[in-house]
């Protein structure tokens, strides 16, 4: 993987946001372009996890660019051709829901959607207490739509989180480089 932009966008799922981060921080030791996107909750919100400020200036250092975080921000994403492949990481249950609805009404949705115009690779890292229940039509929606490729992902927590599922953030480049080939990284399921 090299001399590509990637996107690597971060929606609201706070507790791990910090295994999300060290995938970033994998995926900046490539030779490639970084553009950094928040949606408006992670953004905006401090939390017992992360200060909002200090997750947007660690990200801001380790990709060299301002973090894109409203839907103005992420629109030309799409006109400009302005990514290769894009990365949600977390994605929560209610960004691949809009996505698989198509609702774009967060700067991440528009991400995503903008740059699926181009016909390129979306990689989703699935994190979501509900994608067992409420979001599992929606993550079936997508594993059968072009150009959306899945972190290879597991029950979280079965027996107090029985309905949801995490992606494993480790194999964050692996799936970027297979969606670059147009593949799944496979088992899915793990």
């Amino acid at each position: 993987m090299q001399n590509i932009t990637l996107g690597y966008a971060m929606t609201g799922s706070f507790c791990t946001l910090k295994a999300s981060l060290s995938a970033l921080e994998e995926l900046a030791k490539y030779p490639i372009k970084i553009k950094p996107i928040m949606s408006e909750t992670v953004y905006n919100t401090d939390t017992r996890f992360f200060k909002a400020r200090d997750l947007i200036k660690r990200v801001e250092e380790l990709c060299g660019e301002k973090v894109i975080h409203d839907i103005v921000g992420a629109e030309p994403i799409g006109p400009k051709n302005l990514l290769d492949i894009l990365v949600v990481a977390p994605a929560t249950g209610n960004t691949i829901s809009k996505n698989a609805l198509g609702i774009t009404d967060t700067s991440v949705t528009m991400a995503i959607k903008a740059h699926l115009r181009n016909n390129k690779p979306v990689v989703l890292g699935i994190a979501t207490n509900d994608a067992l229940g409420g979001s599992a039509k929606n993550i079936g929606l997508l594993h059968n739509t072009k150009n959306i490729y899945f972190v290879p992902y597991r029950q979280d927590d079965p027996h107090s989180k029985n309905n949801s599922l995490i992606c494993d953030f480790s194999l964050i480049p692996k799936t970027v480089e297979a969606a670059l080939n147009g593949q799944q990284l496979q088992p899915v399921i793990i």
